[in-house]
């Protein structure tokens, strides 16, 4: 039983010796999310190139708990005052975020030949796993959703935090400058039991990301309520961004490039556009709103919750702001993106009773998200 499990266990210590390593080179080098970046193109090369490397889940929801109590901790009582005020943003929000998800699936269909319904659910801006497993329930190929979400999540954690260090760009709220003091005991440990308590009733319920938001809404809540337990340690978020990076490497099946180039051009491409269209659309909405444009361009972007709140973090631009955009985002796809689907579908011309081939593919698991 211990050999078997050792060699079970070697793919994962393979990951995070890669992973580390690539973390440790991109923070001596100076880049934007170093333990985030450094794994995931690691993994991502590795695994592609056909080396044996792995995710342990736990791994994954480990990271995930990490990073959903770090943000909610910057949810105080005077930044949600704030951001009750700005529903109509976010109303905005939500309809680009609407928009570029259409324009996404418009272009798999038109030139990548894909299915009404593999192209919707590829190109919504929800998570991978929940749009992979609503779109396996409408006839979609969940391979080729899962293979969109992966190179688009690649694209825009790669482009976006570079091109904002590249831009010197920081933030100016002094309310993201607040410093925060680890209480190991009874204060750490009792947010670690609080976090993960709300973890395990969303887990319980079945509801999305339960690792990531469960931890995030109990987190608000202290935060809100004046209860300053502890902040999370610094290495404890650059762990679980090291997790979170090899769980998104490892995505990347070995001959990811080589199936259906066509799809992954299209995905590449369009990608690019809405990251740049997006930049414009922030730019606008800044201008009505008087919220920083940075802050708005990561909150618009086609990105996952943890990678652009990361950023937001690393950078000082309105974590609250960024992390409601893409909550709200993710939390209106789960619970709409498939009747959203089914009123579009005769309108857009996608035949009701379409169904592609099957392809054998590994859809992801249930604890995969961006």
């Amino acid at each position: 039983m211990i050999l078997l499990s050792s060699v079970s266990l070697r793919p994962v210590l393979l990951a995070l010796a890669i992973g580390g390593a690539a973390g440790a080179l991109c923070t001596w080098l100076g880049t934007p999310l170093p333990w985030l970046i450094g794994p995931l193109f690691a993994c991502a090369i590795a695994s592609a190139r056909g080396l044996p490397v792995a995710s342990l889940p736990a791994a994954r929801s480990a990271g995930q708990w990490v990073i959903g109590t770090a943000l909610g901790l910057f949810f105080t009582a005077d930044v949600l005052e704030r951001l009750a005020s700005s529903a109509g943003m976010v109303l905005a929000g939500q309809l680009w975020s609407l928009a570029i998800g259409l324009s996404l699936a418009w272009a798999l269909r038109r030139f990548a030949g894909l299915d009404g319904a593999t192209a919707y659910f590829a190109g919504a801006i929800g998570g991978a796993s929940e749009m992979a497993l609503q779109g396996e329930r409408h006839g979609a190929r969940v391979d080729m959703i899962a293979a969109a979400h992966s190179l688009r999540i690649l694209l825009v954690v790669s482009i976006m935090p570079f091109a904002f260090q590249w831009l010197d760009v920081h933030g100016s709220d002094p309310s993201e400058r607040v410093v925060q003091v680890v209480h190991w005991w009874p204060g750490f440990a009792l947010l670690v039991a609080c976090t993960v308590a709300g973890a395990m009733v969303l887990r319980r319920l079945k509801a999305p990301n339960p690792w990531l938001i469960g931890p995030l809404v109990v987190a608000v809540g202290l935060s809100a309520a004046g209860v300053n337990l502890s902040a999370v340690p610094g290495w404890i978020v650059s762990l679980g961004q090291v997790f979170i990076g090899i769980a998104l490497g490892t995505r990347f099946a070995p001959g990811f490039f080589d199936r259906a180039p066509r799809v992954l051009v299209v995905v590449a491409v369009s990608t690019l556009l809405a990251i740049a269209a997006s930049a414009g659309f922030a730019w606008l909405l800044a201008r009505w709103s008087g919220v920083p444009w940075a802050t708005l361009a990561l909150a618009t972007s086609p990105g996952g919750i943890a990678e652009m709140a990361l950023t937001a973090k690393l950078l000082e631009l309105g974590v609250p702001m960024v992390t409601l955009f893409h909550l709200t985002r993710v939390l209106m796809l789960v619970l709409f993106g498939g009747a959203m689907y089914r009123w579009l579908a005769p309108r857009f011309g996608w035949p009701a009773d379409e169904v592609p081939l099957p392809v054998p593919a590994r859809p992801p698991r249930d604890d995969e998200n961006e």
